[in-house]
């Protein structure tokens, strides 16, 4: 009599298994919109990186990918090992922070808008205390083409900073965060149908202002600067008046405060953040936040609203 037991343990032991790496590219892939720039993220070249995925798709015998021209687009299969993926690559970090990390010992000066310390940092900042107690982390909040500055004078370790459409900033980070911008007003409100359009802005250096500017410019809509903040939560005390409208993250939209008709107001494009990291910035307290920073952005990823992915 064939022993059934025996059988389906053998076929268990025999089966593939999902590789860490594996699953780091293609949460990199999610991550960052496209497999070249995964390909960078994770230090690999473009040919390496479909290879992988090829690997992927035979390991969990679906397809992951589906064809539509050079965005890319996740599968029902895809969208649901995603989620897998994060949950596994975040238990991996997690355990490796347990046993390997809880004596690392050290400073890192982290350099990030107010935007992005308000928004992102407090849940990374959490994390990251929790594996690592002995770590002192020296966080300075500067625009984005300061903080470039800073980082070539060696004054900080690791920087968050905006980059994308409109942006001349250094491209040799790594893109830990890809989201849709829109054009938020109050809900009810009348301040997109002026003209000159009126704006809530930040800076001149910000990336959100430029790319707004030069797609209002494109289409020849007239508009002017109604109220300047460098901190997003300003430029929304303008909005939420219906004083002004704003160019805005997706993920910010809630409440009162909603996104402007397209047909309305044109489409602005992404934004995206970059992680990079001073070239002699060394260690292993610098290591472990580096490292930490990608993995809490794939954790949030799934928290965020709908992102576009494109090439």
């Amino acid at each position: 009599m064939t022993d059934v037991g025996s059988e389906q343990g053998a076929s268990f032991t025999g089966a593939a298994s999902l590789e860490i790496d594996l699953l780091k590219t293609f949460a990199a892939i999610a991550r960052t919109g496209s497999f070249s720039r995964a390909a960078q993220a994770v230090f690999r070249t473009p040919s390496a990186v479909s290879m992988q995925m090829k690997r992927l798709e035979e390991i969990v015998g679906r397809p992951l990918f589906a064809k539509d021209g050079r965005t890319v687009v996740f599968t029902e299969a895809g969208d649901d090992l995603l989620g897998y993926a994060r949950r596994i690559l975040r238990l991996n970090e997690e355990a490796l922070a347990r046993f390997r990390c809880a004596d690392t010992a050290g400073m890192v000066r982290l350099g990030t808008p107010d935007d992005y310390a308000t928004k992102f940092l407090p849940k990374i900042l959490a994390r990251f205390a929790a594996s690592h107690p002995l770590v002192q982390v020296d966080v300075v909040c500067r625009p984005s083409t300061e903080l470039a500055q800073r980082l070539d004078e060696d004054q900080i370790d690791i920087a968050l900073i905006s980059s994308g459409l409109g942006c001349t900033l250094p491209t040799s980070g790594t893109i830990v965060h890809r989201e849709k911008l829109v054009w938020a007003g109050v809900r009810y409100g009348e301040a997109h149908e002026r003209r000159p359009l009126p704006l809530a802005v930040s800076g001149t250096t910000c990336s959100w202002r430029t790319r707004a500017m030069d797609v209002l410019d494109r289409l020849g809509v007239a508009y002017r600067v109604a109220y300047s903040s460098q901190h997003y939560v300003g430029q929304m005390a303008a909005v939420l008046a219906d004083l002004a409208v704003a160019p805005l993250p997706s993920s910010v939209i809630d409440g009162e405060l909603v996104p402007i008709d397209e047909r309305v107001l044109p489409p602005i494009g992404h934004y995206e953040i970059q992680m990079i990291r001073s070239a002699r910035a060394a260690g292993a307290a610098v290591d472990a936040l580096a490292g930490h920073i990608v993995s809490s952005f794939e954790i949030e990823e799934g928290m965020l609203p709908e992102r576009e992915a494109a090439e």
